[in-house]
């Protein structure tokens, strides 16, 4: 019997290991970008019955599984508050330095609102240097004004 989401997340991360599935392979079944699937195989998004069954037929999940990949999830699953992985916590300092270049740029071109984590879209490419592979990302989120009432 599977008790949380995140049992799942690792059943697919070892069916991965297992299989050699890339996350760009599992993005080709579930017909979404690879940045969207890998978000909802580490559990946060919710697939469609179809994406699920998808996802389920290639890394040979059980019905149960399957079924856990459609609940709405509980978002922001970082196990601590700092992150302590190096990868992550170099995304935190760069929030962490660039946080507020970030809003105050925004906010002098678009005004008083955020940008939409929800209406986003991100890639992320190897970009070619030969002084060291650079990582781009680049993210897209909806700008979303706060309202007067």
């Amino acid at each position: 019997m599977i008790t949380s989401r995140t049992q799942v997340t690792d059943m697919i991360q070892s069916a991965k290991i297992l299989k050699s599935i890339k996350w760009s392979q599992i993005a080709e079944v579930v017909g979404q970008s690879k940045e969207w699937s890998t978000a909802a195989c580490l559990g946060q998004m919710a697939m469609t019955k179809q994406q699920a069954e998808a996802v389920g037929a290639l890394l040979e999940l059980s019905d149960e599984a399957i079924a856990w990949l459609q609940i709405v999830p509980y978002k922001g699953s970082l196990p601590t508050e700092v992150p302590t992985d190096p990868l992550i916590y170099r995304w935190y300092e760069l929030v962490s330095v660039y946080g507020t270049t970030l809003k105050e740029l925004i906010h002098e071109e678009f005004g008083d609102g955020i940008m939409s984590a929800i209406d986003f879209s991100m890639d992320l490419q190897r970009e070619n240097d030969p002084k060291g592979d650079r990582v781009s990302v680049v993210m897209s989120g909806k700008f979303l004004p706060y309202k007067m009432y």
